[in-house]
């Protein structure tokens, strides 16, 4: 997090912003109102952690002006006159938590990071509000996304099981999502669980739960997907790749509506409406096997079939505009030339590919210009070019691996600015420390060796 640390005392300002330092925040010092002010214009600031006496004014005349410049900033008063009407009028006037000297830097630590989850699960819910759900989110005017959206219509008031077939990134989670939202359990949770991604030996314990002791790293209760999901709609993406001694307690609890958590002896009840998607034909992996049958037929009581962006080509328009209505901020622009070479590409990773496209654009073009075909990777790149090499003879790569060479470039330089200290570096970044060494290795980046040692 930024924290912005406004204090005259020059003790606590170089041992508590030390402390916050090392728990891997960016600190910003200020030794007057006037700075602090400056630092709250000029940067974005998560936690303000002030002194309420100040030599050219107070903590609390930071208070308004956060409340008119940064209304994000979270605020933590300091004071060596604590009383509790003090406390009181601190927090009526906006602070967010009030500590009196002397104090623990742990303990002050401590509260930025708590008050710090608290300001990016609001910035998280602002994000998710402004999000738009239900029918709405469809983009598309085609015949066939019509048809989609009637089916939706028609099943979302029932309570049946249904199947959403389609390929890889035609937006089955989305359709998922907007049913349950039309639905009547849209005020109850919606809980989705991808069966690829998760290993064989964890997933009956996402989707039953466990009880306390039920094996080793079993140190307290922990609620399945079923029982999250009780009273609302459980969300299987990938079903095909569910394996088949799983398929069998799963058409048990489908019949029964109730079940086991791992190490229970007592049924749980769950009464959930369950829509599972599948890129597969699961008729073929039926015969093949790879399926129970009777979970199939389970299962495929209402089926929405989602078409490929390729038999919806009059969309892409309206999909392009979505995406940049979403993540462009710079005025950017798109002729009639670009848009139409983006309808006329195949997009064999559907709408995620072109929505990740479009994403890529932005990122790597100016503010306010003209987006050219080759901004969106090989649907641009010329016929002249003989494929692998421009005019000049360099080779062309695709947009994918140059964002990749920029991005590992990125990340040596910003270790080396911090002295390969991954905390500092990851927070420089916008990642997170494990994230950073995942890159690095995904890279091949190592650490100098010191005194004949690499670091670890």
């Amino acid at each position: 997090m930024n924290v912005l640390l406004a204090e005259d005392e020059k003790t606590i300002l170089v041992t508590l912003g030390d402390a916050l330092e090392n728990a891997g925040h960016a600190v910003f010092r200020s030794g007057s109102c006037h700075e602090a002010e400056r630092i709250l214009t000029s940067s974005r600031i998560d936690v303000l952690v002030s002194d309420i006496r100040l030599p050219d004014g107070d903590g609390r005349s930071l208070l308004a002006f956060i409340a008119e410049r940064s209304p994000y900033t979270k605020t933590i008063l300091i004071t060596g006159h604590a009383t509790v009407e003090d406390a009181v009028k601190a927090l009526r006037d906006g602070a967010d938590d009030y500590v009196s000297k002397p104090f623990l830097n742990e303990d002050l630590v401590t509260r930025v990071e708590r008050i710090g989850k608290l300001a990016a699960l609001e910035e998280e819910n602002r994000e998710l509000r402004s999000r738009r759900w239900g029918i709405s989110s469809i983009v598309g005017r085609s015949p066939v996304i019509r048809k989609v959206l009637e089916r939706i219509a028609t099943v979302s008031a029932g309570d049946y099981t249904v199947l959403i077939t389609g390929e890889s990134g035609t937006g089955k989670e989305v359709v998922a999502r907007a049913i349950h939202q039309e639905s009547p359990r849209c005020d109850m949770p919606f809980v989705p669980l991808s069966c690829a991604a998760i290993p064989e030996s964890l997933l009956e314990d996402e989707l039953f739960g466990h009880e306390k002791g039920a094996f080793t790293d079993a140190v307290s209760h922990r609620a399945g997907a079923f029982e999250r999901a009780n009273g609302g709609t459980l969300f299987f993406d990938d079903i095909d790749d569910m394996p088949l001694n799983t398929q069998v307690k799963l058409l048990r609890v489908l019949e029964e509506s109730t079940f086991y958590r791992l190490g229970g002896r007592e049924p749980v009840s769950s009464r959930v409406r369950l829509v599972a998607a599948t890129k597969k034909d699961l008729g073929v992996l039926v015969a093949e096997n790879r399926f129970r049958e009777d979970l199939y037929y389970r299962l495929n009581v209402v089926a929405i079939d989602l078409p490929p962006l390729r038999n919806r080509r009059e969309d892409i328009p309206l999909l392009v505009k979505e995406f940049f209505s979403r993540y462009d901020t710079g005025s950017r622009t798109i002729p009639q030339a670009t848009m139409q070479a983006l309808s006329d590409h195949d997009w064999p990773g559907n709408v995620r590919e072109l929505e990740n496209a479009v994403r890529r654009a932005i990122a790597l073009s100016p503010e306010g210009g003209e987006l050219p075909p080759e901004a969106f990777g090989e649907i641009g790149l010329p016929a002249a070019a003989g494929g692998k090499h421009g005019r000049s003879g360099e080779p062309v790569v695709t947009l994918d691996k140059a964002l990749q060479e920029a991005e590992r470039r990125h990340i040596e330089k910003t270790l080396a600015a911090t002295g390969f200290n991954r905390t500092r570096a990851a927070k420089l970044l916008g990642i997170s420390r494990k994230t950073l060494w995942r890159k690095m290795l995904l890279f091949g980046i190592s650490e100098p060796k010191r005194n004949g040692k690499e670091q670890p």
